[in-house]
């Protein structure tokens, strides 16, 4: 379901399976996967992507969960949810490069990198969950929540906006969108500048539990990385 690779400094988080839909054995992979970028030494940077253009994820995967015993089902989303709480207090700097559609827990995925980049040409960031009939639960909103803008935010879990790669940035949802031939090869640039910053783990895991955790400042209620690690 994914691959990881390291070229220099920097690993490279593939997602390889088609639209890239969540169960339980694709959260059990990536978290495996990041085990391994952590046990490194020295500078260090994650730059994710999908080996499918047209895809980026396609959110849940919705005949896995409507088949799957209700104890599973209870499993997939504490884990899938302590997952995005991991990548978003994450030890090395992280780049989510969306080139392809990012949907609904896609989307959330994005979201918990440190730096996100996406396609121009084609593509949607869209938490959909309204149109679909589901309420946004707790731990997302609050990781929709610390990371978008006010006006941002709203549009995006109320009105299940689908931001395009010019939208998502002018909107500050990414930092840059480029044509899909050069996107790849501009994050894996933009990691390599940032990369010294992993070097020290425990103090850049550190600066992002102060700004997403429970400690966060900037919040009356715990912090993204608290409700997604223990509130479901």
């Amino acid at each position: 379901m994914i691959k990881l690779e390291r070229d220099e400094n920097i690993f490279k988080l593939i997602l390889d399976n088609g639209e890239n839909r969540w169960n339980t054995q694709l959260v059990r992979e990536i978290d495996t996967a990041l085990d391994e970028v952590e046990q490194s030494q020295g500078p260090a940077a994650l730059v994710t992507s999908s080996s499918d253009n047209k895809f980026f994820s396609n959110g849940l995967d919705l005949d896995w969960i409507s088949s799957a015993p209700s104890d599973e089902r209870a499993a997939f989303t504490k884990e899938f949810m302590a997952l995005m709480g991991r990548i978003i207090t994450f030890s090395v700097p992280s780049i989510c490069v969306v080139n392809g559609h990012a949907f609904g827990a896609g989307f959330m995925m994005a979201l918990a990198h440190d730096i996100r980049y996406m396609r121009s040409d084609r593509g949607y960031l869209c938490a959909n969950e309204v149109e679909i009939g589901m309420i946004i639960p707790d731990p997302e909103i609050a990781l929709f929540k610390h990371k978008l803008p006010a006006n941002v935010f709203f549009e995006t879990v109320q009105l299940a906006t689908r931001w395009t790669g010019s939208t998502a940035k002018a909107a500050g949802i990414v930092s840059e969108a480029f044509e899909i031939d050069v996107l790849k090869d501009q994050a894996f640039q933009k990691a390599k500048s940032i990369a010294r910053l992993g070097s020290n783990r425990k103090v850049y895991a550190g600066m992002k539990e102060r700004l997403f955790g429970k400690s966060a400042p900037n919040n009356s209620l715990d912090g993204a990385a608290h409700l997604l690690k223990e509130q479901i």
